[in-house]
């Protein structure tokens, strides 16, 4: 695995290659490719190439095939689809995400969608609306999210993908983690928040909380609420949207929201308090209680916050400060979090799109084959789901992240994934099944979800 900092001279080559290669497939600049470029991600770490699914994705697709998946989650990129923004649509950029879409409904598992009397058999394209790559174009005309304009453009982008391809796909989040963004972006700085501009310049110094979280990987949920949370112009957007949708192509479409549950510190009742307040400000749609108290509620919670978003299999702080990963698990959290769903939000449908556990790659280059963190992981997340369908949660479905290694809008790549090893080192990003692959596989073709030992007990993996 080659080391991914380099000079000027290497970043001015790499930005001759991306512009090429933007000229080839007529996609412009997203302000997480201004951000990278500019040497803000781990590592000076960039997602020009990556895994590289836009020219291997016959073969990608062929993978998920094998290994008995049934759906498949993706983004649509904004810049692609539409270089400027708003108008003209880029064709080579649609005839990618038309062909990657058709090869997913080619490869199925033998089961077959019903909806709206229509038959869908094949791999079922669950689809990303934003994914937080806004177009540079706009960012630079109207400060991107900040301004109502915003709700034109996503509005515009959103009928575009409806109209080319909701003949296909059903099942639709319009933006991804509009919880995470903001909160991130524009108030601790850390993503990408100013098409490029350095992620704490302009931001206060966040106070430490008072207890040190308990961190592990739990999920991104989508939900079908029927209220939608007004934490950014861009969210206003949803009701065009999923009225559109709705009434002409009979799809399923909701908000992937990044799920995080907290227990109070202590049983005081200052504490228990401080446990609902930062649940309010991170999950509930009714911001009467932000707008009567502003406050930093990172340094005022007295909670334990047990389903931060990565996993890492060592037991080792992550390199940047404040980001600090331990091997612990929480399956008990995710019930908790989904009964708290079924009885305040009245149980909307939920799908789990998020849940894994990431490994920090060996920095001689090597590559992990065997994994065995990460199914006795996965084992623990799948039990509490099932546990929580019995008793009435409406989950509809479960996605462990990730299906293949990936750039992290985070960690870039300091933290890896997938089921499927991805050998960025070599040319043709090389593809090796981990051993959770192999588990993950017999899973989906009828196996035990834990393989059951001589003695009658259940195997953690």
């Amino acid at each position: 695995m080659t080391s991914r900092r380099g000079s000027s001279s290497e970043l001015a080559r790499r930005l001759t290659r991306l512009k090429a290669r933007g000229q080839r497939t007529r996609r412009k600049p997203s302000i997480w490719g201004t951000y990278t470029q500019q040497g803000y991600a781990l590592d000076h770490a960039t997602a020009d190439v990556a895994a590289d699914q836009y020219h291997k994705y016959k073969a990608y697709v062929r993978l998920m095939h094998e290994m008995g998946l049934d759906a498949y989650r993706f983004s649509i990129s904004w810049p692609r689809l539409i270089p400027d923004g708003l108008g003209a649509v880029n064709q080579k950029g649609l005839e990618y995400y038309n062909s990657l879409i058709d090869e997913l409904l080619k490869h199925g598992s033998g089961q077959v969608l019903i909806i709206s009397n229509r038959c869908i058999a094949g791999i079922q394209p669950h689809t990303t609306i934003y994914h937080f790559d806004l177009p540079q174009a706009l960012q630079d005309e109207y400060n991107g999210l900040l301004s109502p304009r915003i709700i034109e453009g996503f509005t515009a982008f959103a009928d575009v993908c409806f109209r080319s391809i909701g003949d296909r796909v059903k099942q639709w989040t319009t933006v991804n983690e509009p919880n995470m963004e903001p909160l991130g972006g524009y108030d601790m700085g850390t993503p990408s928040r100013h098409g490029g501009a350095h992620p704490r310049s302009g931001s206060p110094e966040i106070p430490a909380p008072r207890e040190t979280p308990r961190q592990s990987r739990t999920s991104s949920l989508t939900t079908c609420c029927s209220r939608t949370p007004p934490w950014c112009p861009s969210i206003d957007a949803n009701t065009r949207s999923i009225t559109q949708l709705s009434a002409v192509q009979g799809g399923r479409i909701g908000l992937t929201l990044l799920a995080r549950w907290y227990e109070p510190a202590t049983t005081k009742l200052e504490d228990v308090a401080a446990a609902e307040r930062i649940m309010t400000s991170h999950s509930d749609d009714d911001p009467s209680q932000l707008e009567r108290e502003l406050r930093d509620y990172s340094a005022d919670e007295a909670s334990k916050y047990v389903t931060m978003p990565f996993k890492s299999s060592r037991h080792q702080e992550f390199k940047q400060p404040g980001l600090g990963l331990q091997n612990d698990d929480a399956p008990w959290a995710l019930r908790k979090l989904l009964e708290h769903l079924q009885i305040k939000y009245a149980n909307p449908p939920v799908i789990i799109y998020e849940n894994g556990a990431g490994h920090e790659p060996d920095p001689s280059g090597g590559l992990l084959y065997d994994d065995e963190f990460r199914s006795p992981f996965l084992q623990v997340y799948i039990e509490a789901a099932l546990q929580s369908i019995r008793n009435g949660s409406n989950v509809r479905g479960y996605f462990v992240w990730s299906f293949m290694d990936v750039f992290e809008y985070i960690y870039a790549y300091e933290f890896q994934f997938g089921l499927i090893g991805v050998d960025y080192g070599a040319e043709g990003r090389t593809r090796y099944p981990r051993s959770s692959a192999r588990w993950y596989a017999g899973f989906l073709h009828g196996g035990e979800l834990r393989t059951v030992a001589p003695d009658g007990s259940r195997a953690s993996s």
